[in-house]
């Protein structure tokens, strides 16, 4: 009897929490133009994000300008200046919130304060899905640490996109993050992923902040193979995107295919 009333409690006590939605945003953040989000997000997705009120996001700035064009297509159910929106510390941005390269794993629990009392709640980075090449990964950790529903919502995913459209493989990849700014350091990198990819025959994805893009692309050119095969995919779901993969002897004969405005994701493999 007393287990049946507990097992009960524990019930009613899960259904008042809130749901944590991780929400897409479109990828034009930063570009130049931009594309309508009825183009790249499911209306579902959309009206969803115009429901919710709770936000935890990377940028409060960008997350407030992403919802204005929600509203321009499903009334928000408070205004944007009523919205309860969150930033993560930028401690999280510079080395991460997963605990990697020997950083403690950041503790996100506080910040879902709102789920626990009942409210969903959004988690949001500056362009596509969140906790996938952004921050964001303490906040889903921590909702399952405290027994809180998380559902996905359906959009862009930048890395996925760009990996179907190189012609590199698709059964085995993996996402290295940023290569380092040291020239040296970046070569050494650049070599290592490149072993990878020849060995394991598996594609090697990275990204690199828009201003460095160019600087990034000639240390490749110089680190690389000739016959090693170099992609580009940058301006994502726009209407300029510019998508290429060629050897890295073919390219070196062609100027760098992205400016410094736009994010690119680089992929090379075999």
């Amino acid at each position: 009897m007393n287990t049946t009333t507990n097992n009960n409690s524990n019930s009613n006590s899960n259904a008042t929490k809130g749901t944590l939605y991780l929400v897409p945003a479109s990828l034009d953040f930063g570009c130049d133009s931009q594309t309508a989000l009825t183009e790249v997000l499911p209306d579902g997705t959309l009206k969803r994000a115009a429901q919710l009120t709770h936000w935890i996001c990377e940028n409060a700035k960008s997350t407030r300008a992403y919802l204005k064009r929600v509203d321009a297509i499903h009334p928000l159910a408070a205004p944007i200046q009523e919205q309860t929106i969150t930033e993560l510390p930028r401690e999280v941005h510079k080395k991460g919130d997963h605990g990697g390269k020997g950083n403690a794993h950041f503790d996100a629990k506080p910040m879902l304060a709102a789920a626990l009392a009942g409210h969903d709640m959004g988690l949001i980075s500056e362009a596509g899905m969140p906790a996938v090449a952004d921050p964001g990964s303490s906040v889903v950790r921590a909702a399952h640490d405290l027994g809180l529903r998380v559902q996905p919502l359906v959009g862009p995913v930048s890395l996925l996109l760009a990996l179907a459209a190189s012609g590199l493989n698709g059964q085995s990849f993996a996402f290295n993050g940023y290569l380092p700014q040291d020239g040296a350091d970046r070569t050494k990198r650049a070599k290592e992923l490149e072993s990878l990819a020849i060995k394991h025959s598996q594609s090697q994805l990275f990204i690199e902040t828009p201003y460095r893009n160019a600087a990034l692309w000639q240390g490749l050119l110089q680190a690389l193979s000739p016959t090693t095969r170099l992609a580009i995919a940058s301006g994502l779901t726009l209407e300029n995107a510019n998508i290429q993969s060629r050897s890295v002897k073919q390219w070196r004969d062609l100027p760098c295919p992205t400016d410094n405005r736009t994010p690119t994701v680089f992929s090379i493999g075999t």
